[in-house]
């Protein structure tokens, strides 16, 4: 009897080396908590995405999907529509089953946006995105809507775009916003940061940094111990997950 019920209420996070996955937890714990006895949350750990259809092939027991690291944005050829505003961001982090098709929207945005918008002050007019995946997108979009104009730094950067040996004390000055988009300093890999001149961080700074294990990365002990503001990806991730929740149970 468990194991019908729990077919019929499969959810799950598709994505790659993903053992240390917040969502199953945080999905498995609430399931707990409603008493959804007849419900069970997956991680779906593929090689590649184009091993994604046979995982959706038998879909009757999938209720919905999140999409991690590194997939956000090569599974969007996979879906049959997408929201407007992951249309825009050009990410997908959850997949909502339909009669219509599997659709694609984005939470990251609404996530980023409630978990940083308490820390934002006036003098945080300009950020720097360190990093250019799928997730760095959300945050684009997020910091447009909220006015804050924003460069993204990368290894190899594009065009408009800063390297890390760009930055300066200059540019630091400038931009008081500094979010972590990179996947420098998750653990097990704990001393790894970024490679920006953290002498140049001051008290006027904010430093949220997306990865949620450890509590404090190496990014945001290097802010603390220059008296910056920081915030680590946690709520960010748990309001994510309540809103691909709704989503869930309201399409």
């Amino acid at each position: 009897m468990v194991k019908m019920a729990h077919r019929k209420n499969r959810y799950g996070l598709v994505g790659r080396n993903i053992s240390y996955s917040f969502s199953k937890g945080y999905f498995t714990q609430k399931f707990m908590a409603l008493g959804l006895n007849g419900y069970v949350y997956e991680n779906f750990d593929i090689p590649a995405i184009s091993d994604f259809p046979e995982l959706i092939r038998d879909r009757s027991n999938l209720r919905g999907l999140n999409v991690t690291i590194p997939y956000k944005e090569a599974v969007i050829p996979y879906l049959a529509a997408l929201d407007p505003e992951a249309e825009k961001i050009g990410a997908v982090n959850t997949i909502v089953f339909t009669d219509k098709g599997l659709i694609g929207y984005n939470t990251d945005a609404y996530g980023f946006l409630k978990a940083i918008e308490p820390f934002i002050k006036k003098h945080h007019t300009k950020a720097l995105i360190l990093g250019t995946g799928g997730a760095s997108k959300a945050v684009a979009f997020v910091l447009e809507n909220l006015g804050i104009v924003y460069s993204a730094v990368s290894r190899h950067p594009k065009k408009g775009q800063y390297a890390y040996q760009d930055l300066n004390e200059a540019l630091l000055e400038e931009y008081t916003v500094l979010i972590n988009c990179t996947p420098l300093g998750t653990h097990p890999n704990v001393t790894d940061r970024p490679g920006i001149p953290y002498q140049f961080v001051t008290s006027r700074h904010l430093l949220f940094d997306l990865i949620y294990n450890p509590k404090k990365t190496a990014f945001l002990l290097a802010g603390e111990s220059r008296n910056a503001t920081i915030c680590n990806g946690l709520k960010m991730l748990e309001f994510q997950a309540e809103k691909a929740w709704e989503l869930w149970n309201t399409l």
